[in-house]
């Protein structure tokens, strides 16, 4: 998405209560590797449900530039792959916008061809550390031809003989595991990833799905060796995208402490591996209701019957961080309204997203009343039941910033502004419609509805 407009500054306000249904956008993490892996598959996959927000746009135009066939028809996404190893030299950078999960996996996906592909990004992205991904990739054989500090814009160039390697992720990072794996599936031999601490599995479940070799062992330490077998045949699928958990704890969090409030979030991912924020939430004394569970494609989804709840304050486990790393600014809005200390420890890795997060967070609460102390991996909030709210929070070009703290002022004293929305539409483009429709209260440009 162009930022390239001037920032766009808007106000969320408490008002009555939020009811009603709601279906947030298809999870993003499955609509990444759903392009991806159709562009890599041999024949025909489709895909409904997938999120159509600037980031998996992104994601897209990039395999279309590596020779994949792309199109939209009604609202079923029609990709004719390659096949494994089938990547053609693009004719240009390969774009990817604000989207950190596109470019690390396509880093993976295309940086063992026999050609240079240079990867750019937007201003947020480019900040974004890249040496954890590049480091296996280096051990593989993969050339980098250019980079700053780590940093995009990046190009690679691909060995005459990669080498599979025994890597043993050295952070817990669903990214740095999913590179490593796709790497590997065009290097011979067998790719082995171990991960001490288990993060979203879709990789692992997706590549099984289209026909991969792939196998998971766990150790009585819960201690992961994930090994991959290169150069398998590929068969394009039919996908269905579930609900993603990160974009329905917006409305999860906004039900639970908006007084009154009563509201169904349809269709979520389940994923074990995803669910820590409705876990916590629980535990904060929300009353969350899951109900009509089943499985599509491999992944189990539910419906979250969702009403306002006295949250009280918690001590957040540090091993639960893997599983709701990009919720943790949606609950942070949350602990603000609870009575009591909110403790959340363990959280560094919220210090190389889209932005700061943690310091994003921090400054955000402040502005607004509520008292935090930030560490450098850590952060306390201390709840009143209350906000005062009447700040203006700076996003960093970060949706989920920007959303967490329009969430915040549907329940404060007095409204939240944030100061651009351009970038939600990068995760949740129909964010403020749908919010409306519930009952939430918007208003542009920083003035009070």
């Amino acid at each position: 998405m162009s930022h390239a407009l001037p920032p766009r500054s808007r106000s969320a306000s408490g008002g009555g209560a939020l009811n009603g249904t709601i279906r947030v956008p298809g999870d993003k993490s499955i609509s990444h590797r759903a392009m991806m892996f159709g562009a890599m598959a041999r024949g025909r996959t489709t895909v409904s449900g997938l999120l159509e927000g600037d980031d998996i746009l992104a994601t897209g135009k990039a395999m279309q530039a590596l020779g994949a066939r792309i199109e939209k028809a009604g609202d079923v996404w029609h990709i004719d792959g390659l096949g494994v190893g089938g990547f053609l030299a693009p004719e240009h950078d390969l774009d990817f916008g604000n989207a950190g999960t596109g470019v690390r996996l396509a880093m993976g996906l295309v940086g063992t061809s026999p050609f240079a592909t240079r990867f750019v990004g937007d201003a947020s992205l480019t900040a974004r550390p890249m040496g954890r991904v590049l480091d296996p990739l280096r051990a593989i054989g993969v050339e980098v031809i250019e980079h700053h500090d780590n940093r995009l814009p990046i190009a690679l160039r691909g060995p005459r003989t990669p080498l599979p390697i025994r890597y043993r992720v050295p952070m817990a990072s669903a990214q740095v595991k999913s590179c490593i794996l796709l790497a590997g599936l065009v290097i011979p031999g067998e790719t082995v990833v171990i991960e001490p601490v288990m993060t979203r599995d879709h990789t692992e479940k997706m590549l099984e799905g289209f026909g991969a070799d792939i196998s998971v062992a766990t150790d009585a330490q819960g201690v992961r060796t994930i090994t991959v077998m290169g150069l398998p045949d590929l068969k394009g699928q039919e996908l269905i995208v579930p609900g993603d958990p990160s974009s329905a704890g917006f409305p999860l969090v906004a039900a639970l402490i908006v007084p009154g409030s009563d509201v169904v979030i349809g269709n979520v991912l389940m994923n074990p591996t995803r669910t820590g924020l409705i876990d916590t939430l629980v535990e904060m004394g929300g009353d969350i209701a899951i109900e009509n569970r089943r499985v599509s494609g491999g992944e189990e989804i539910a419906d979250l019957h969702v009403r306002y709840s006295r949250l009280k304050g918690v001590r957040v486990p540090e091993s639960r961080a893997p599983s709701m790393i990009d919720e943790y600014p949606v609950l942070a809005v949350a602990a603000a309204f609870a009575e009591g200390r909110t403790e959340m420890p363990g959280i560094e890795e919220l210090r190389v997203k889209e932005s700061d997060r943690l310091a994003a967070v921090a400054r955000g609460l402040e502005a607004n009343g509520v008292a935090c102390e930030e560490g450098h991996d850590y952060l306390v909030i201390e709840g009143k039941g209350r906000v005062p709210g009447g700040g203006t929070v700076e996003t960093h070009l970060d949706h989920r910033i920007a959303m967490s703290f329009l969430v915040m002022g549907l329940a404060s004293d007095n409204p939240v502004t944030i100061d651009d929305d351009r970038m939600i539409a990068t995760s949740f483009p129909s964010f403020m419609d749908d919010f409306t429709r519930l009952g939430a209260s918007f208003s542009p440009d920083g003035e009070a509805a």
